[in-house]
């Protein structure tokens, strides 16, 4: 069942494009710099692990790995947030996403420091924890039942936009919304790949600051709107 929103629509989905857009940010550093693997988008990872049946295929199995557990790990730590706090949910997306936005500034710091290097078997610490920071989010986004606001995956939301199309013989329902989530992750990847030409722990860190004022909105936005 989904969970009620402790903000007003508007709010609700505003932050939810700013965790999208956290989304597209770091994947764009996963797959550009740390190996073409996703952490936030598990599919592909997936994918990656039919590989290891086929020899030779070039694939870092070993970080796609890494990845998916990870990322489940997350899920499973969101979920007990969620069940430990279902009363007080203000309090428990606080907390989930102020966890998100710690490890993401940890990560960052690590990162910049040159205590995890890019290049070398310490990327898979990297890799673990940015997995396991959307994992996470992306449990506490599901929480509310907005199919195309899971802010780590598209495929429904693109599929929605042509079921309901007018040119499907639809009502083009929702059609806005849909092409507002696309666009958000499609800018946080190219804001990601960008500056991923120049730097790299500042991607983690703008994603962390991204999450904060999500969870800021979540914390302190009025329940209705005005």
């Amino acid at each position: 069942m989904a969970v009620a929103s402790p903000v007003s629509e508007k709010l609700t989905t505003a932050a939810l494009l700013l965790l999208t857009f956290a989304t597209g940010l770091v994947d764009a550093v996963s797959v550009l710099i740390l190996g073409h693997v996703f952490v936030a988008n598990m599919t592909g990872n997936v994918i990656f692990l039919g590989f290891w049946f086929v020899p030779h295929s070039g694939v870092d199995l070993t970080a796609a790995v890494v990845a998916f557990v990870g990322f489940l790990a997350g899920t499973v730590l969101s979920g007990r947030f969620a069940r430990h706090l279902a009363q007080r949910t203000r309090l428990w997306l606080t907390v989930t996403f102020g966890v998100e936005a710690v490890l993401l500034m940890v990560l960052a710091g690590l990162a910049g420091a040159g205590v995890l290097d890019y290049n070398d078997n310490s990327k898979l610490i990297l890799i673990a924890g940015l997995a396991l920071a959307f994992g996470s989010q992306n449990a506490a986004a599901r929480q509310f039942g907005v199919q195309e606001l899971s802010t780590t995956v598209l495929t429904s939301t693109i599929v929605g936009l042509g079921v309901d199309s007018r040119l499907a013989g639809g009502t083009g329902e929702r059609e806005r919304l849909r092409y507002t989530v696309v666009f958000t992750m499609l800018a946080g990847a190219a804001v990601g790949a960008t500056m991923t030409r120049f730097t790299v722990a500042p991607v983690i860190a703008l994603a962390a600051a991204v999450v904060l004022t999500a969870l800021l909105i979540f914390r302190y936005g009025p329940a209705v709107d005005s």
